[in-house]
């Protein structure tokens, strides 16, 4: 199969599979005139891709899972390397949650001012003004 056949039936886009490519995630063969040919397995094997990314791996990490892949022979390695980007994942959720609930604390403020949280709301500017103003006035 060529190039764009493959990129329209696993609905990606020949970009992408030129990057799996040189990633080592895919393989192709030339033609005489350099065109990429793709194995009918090749189909499967980018959706299979897209999902692993979906799933948030790099495809540094998806290049270590292929032999199990490539084999159908899981192994304790693989299963520890989800593990590890899902640990990953999760931290990154709980920081992401840290942050929201900042930022929800910050619009909270901005809808609630208080002399606290606002300069502007505490002593006004021109009090010690004012205080001078009325000593004067005696």
């Amino acid at each position: 199969m060529r190039i764009g056949e493959v990129a329209h039936l696993a609905g990606v886009s020949t970009r992408a599979l030129r990057y799996y490519e040189e990633q080592g995630l895919l393989a192709s063969e030339r033609t005489s005139s350099e065109q990429r040919v793709y194995a009918e397995s090749a189909v499967e094997r980018v959706k299979l891709l897209q999902q692993l990314f979906s799933a948030g791996l790099s495809s540094r990490k998806i290049l270590q899972l292929l032999p199990c892949i490539d084999s159908g022979q899981s192994s304790p390695e693989a299963f520890e390397i989800m593990r590890i980007e899902r640990d990953r994942i999760t931290a990154d959720m709980a920081d992401l949650a840290a942050t929201r609930d900042v930022l929800d604390r910050m619009i909270d403020i901005a809808h609630n001012p208080t002399p606290e949280h606002c300069p502007a709301l505490r002593d006004t500017p021109w009090a010690p003004f004012e205080a001078d103003a009325s000593a004067m006035h005696r």
